[in-house]
């Protein structure tokens, strides 16, 4: 039996035995997702952009890194990377980090109801790799510095000026994601042995204080979980991955997204997305590309992921075909859109404004391969409602 067929056959038959296999709350199926036709449609041809995108969709471009944005006096800073937008009246603002070390830091745009750009600010300056991030129910973003020991950085996109929150940990940081249920940020981490952890603030709201635990689970792709403190945060000398015996090791964590009593995050060592379903304590893959069948699997370099209004998954490439890919609630996957001619590039900070008819994400080296050539983009259509 080939590895894959073999692989996809003990994961559903663990799954069969032990877990109801849900990729969304209410969704009974029995697999991770598979291949299948877009519920878009295909692929038109690239536009000017070099963006190939379905039928209805348009793109633009909204900045370019070492260029001042449109309508404002902010030059875009170098290597677009982990994104998120916040709801401004009638607009909204689309926040921006910038992975470059030194410098990185992180702007903000600010839009009108129109999707026309109305401002532009620096919200964070002076550190170090920032990544990816998460934002907040009160409205902060959280920017994560992907170096050893790297600090989260609460900023107001807003206004105000940004905090270093050294009570969530110093490890290598990658995406956070907010989960106002049981009132604590999910981490994860991008190292090859890394771990994937929440963050419990002694008060819901403000993050200067409280608790950094980590999931604690066996070695399989499906099973049970719990979560136990991590004694020292600082990570020093001991690094906070191997402070608890027990925890979980995930192969390069990247993007993380909460929503409905689940947490999703991706693996890019392995090319995974992994499922936390938060009312029964269990994980599951909610995708892994050698479980692919029939034919190739069309998401590999799994890197940043977010949620749409009507609940299917975008999840980018870091590599891979330059494709940003979709699945849906009934765990199908297929490509939503591919740029073509920036091979040496990643896509990022995939995320949609309020109404869910714009997705904002940028190639962090565009046509360059340089951090100096970031392209952000915004993407309009009839995105399912």
């Amino acid at each position: 039996m080939k590895r894959r067929n073999f692989l996809r056959a003990s994961v559903l038959g663990a799954g069969a035995m032990a877990l109801p296999f849900t990729l969304w709350e209410g969704t009974a199926l029995a697999a991770p997702a598979q291949n299948a036709p877009s519920p878009y449609g295909p692929l038109g041809s690239a536009d000017a952009n070099g963006i190939l995108l379905p039928a209805g969709f348009t793109g633009q471009v909204i900045a370019r890194s070492g260029q001042t944005v449109p309508g404002t006096s902010l030059t875009w800073h170098n290597a677009p990377d982990g994104g998120a937008c916040f709801a401004d009246g009638a607009g909204w603002i689309y926040v921006s980090n910038s992975e470059i070390n030194p410098g990185g830091g992180a702007s903000a745009i600010r839009f009108t109801s129109s999707g026309a750009v109305q401002s532009a600010q620096r919200i964070l300056t002076g550190t170090r790799q920032n990544c990816a991030g998460g934002k907040t129910p009160w409205n902060t973003w959280l920017s994560c510095e992907e170096v050893s020991r790297g600090f989260v950085y609460e900023t107001y996109p807003f206004g105000g000026a940004a905090v270093q929150r050294a009570a969530m940990g110093r490890f290598k940081h990658e995406a956070a994601a907010a989960d106002p249920v049981r009132r604590v940020i999910y981490l994860t981490e991008d190292e090859s042995n890394g771990r994937f952890y929440r963050f419990v603030p002694s008060t819901w709201g403000d993050l200067s204080g409280g608790t950094l635990q980590v999931l604690v689970a066996g070695s399989s792709t499906s099973g049970s979980f719990s979560w136990a403190n991590v004694p020292d945060p600082d990570g020093s000398p001991t690094a906070t991955r191997s402070q608890v015996s027990g925890s979980k090791s995930f192969n390069g964590g990247e993007g993380c997204h909460y929503a409905d009593d689940t947490v999703w995050f991706t693996t890019k060592g392995d090319n995974r997305l992994w499922q936390l379903n938060l009312a029964n304590n269990t994980y599951e893959l909610a995708y892994d590309d050698s479980l692919v069948s029939p034919g190739s699997p069309p998401l590999t370099g799994v890197d940043n992921v977010t949620g749409s209004t009507g609940g299917d998954l975008y999840v980018a490439e870091d590599g891979g075909n330059m494709e940003i890919c979709m699945i849906t609630p009934n765990d199908q996957i297929s490509v939503f859109l591919r740029i073509s001619g920036q091979g040496s590039s990643e896509i990022t900070g995939p995320a949609f404004n309020p109404a869910g008819d714009r997705l904002y994400f940028s190639s962090q080296r565009g046509t360059s391969g340089s951090s100096s050539g970031g392209i952000t983009y915004c993407v309009t259509g009839p995105f399912r409602p």
